[in-house]
């Protein structure tokens, strides 16, 4: 019989909060809206169970052999709720922790010549189950808009500065309602100066260029109204949102952010 040395004791009383794997390559299923098919992703999955102080380890390929079945039956990314409990309990834990990391593709149309395209974006799905069997689920995306700077117009006889910036938000909401990725997204772009796209002819460049002239932010400007649109849902029950404008007269990154406070 071969010696299972995980299960052997450990003496120095120190239990761990996290143990487990990360960067496991896998394919993932997203629930597309509008769509009865779910969009087939490439992610990167990070799972962890908490592991006792009179434990030497855990048993790392119980992680695998727990997402390849899901994977079998194309269930990654649609039960993560179930996944924890299976980690729980093949693991022999009181908590566990899953997070999936993957790009959401959408289609989008040029402003004026209405091309379309296709938008990346970089998401993630993640979730808990704690020793009360209490289940939280979290989404996150960043979100590529442009920032053109009011101080800027405002000074300059003609022109303004303006940057691309990225919002990172993470949200979390009831296990029996539902957030679409397209909605979300599309509600941060609408808080920029202007939002982004993969294909732009000349027409959509001269109106992506104006419509941000015509509507200069700080981040300052960014994040409140990306705060007013989440406290305004009331499907949202937490959010951290920050906004880095990568500056294009400056060394430095302008940066701001918020969290909910209930």
């Amino acid at each position: 019989m071969i010696k299972d040395v995980q299960n052997t004791p450990d003496k120095r009383n120190i239990a761990l909060q996290k143990v487990g794997v990360k960067n496991v390559e896998t394919l993932l299923n997203i629930e597309r809206k509008g769509s009865k098919a779910p969009q087939r992703v490439y992610a990167k999955a990070k799972m962890s169970v908490y592991l006792p102080s009179n434990y030497k380890g855990t048993h790392m390929s119980r992680f695998i052999e727990i997402l390849e079945e899901y994977r079998k039956k194309d269930l990654i990314g649609v039960d993560i709720k179930k996944m924890l409990e299976d980690m729980k309990l093949r693991l022999e834990s009181k908590s566990a922790y899953l997070k999936f990391d993957f790009k959401y593709f959408i289609k989008k149309k040029a402003p004026k010549s209405a091309l379309e395209a296709l938008m990346c974006y970089d998401c993630y799905f993640e979730g808990t189950l704690d020793e009360n069997d209490v289940y939280k689920f979290f989404l996150g995306v960043k979100v590529p808009l442009t920032t053109l700077c009011p101080c800027s117009k405002e000074i300059s006889d003609f022109g303004a500065h303006n940057q691309r910036a990225t919002v990172s938000l993470k949200i979390s909401y009831p296990g029996d309602k539902h957030i679409w990725l397209e909605d979300l997204i599309s509600e941060i772009e609408s808080c920029g100066s202007s939002e982004l796209y993969s294909l732009l002819k000349r027409e959509d460049e001269k109106c992506v260029t104006e419509r941000a002239y015509e509507n200069p932010k700080f981040v300052e400007d960014v994040i409140r109204d990306v705060v007013i649109k989440l406290e305004n849902n009331p499907v949202i029950s937490t959010y951290e949102v920050e906004i880095e404008a990568f500056e294009s007269i400056h060394n430095h990154s302008a940066w701001a952010k918020q969290v909910s406070t209930t």
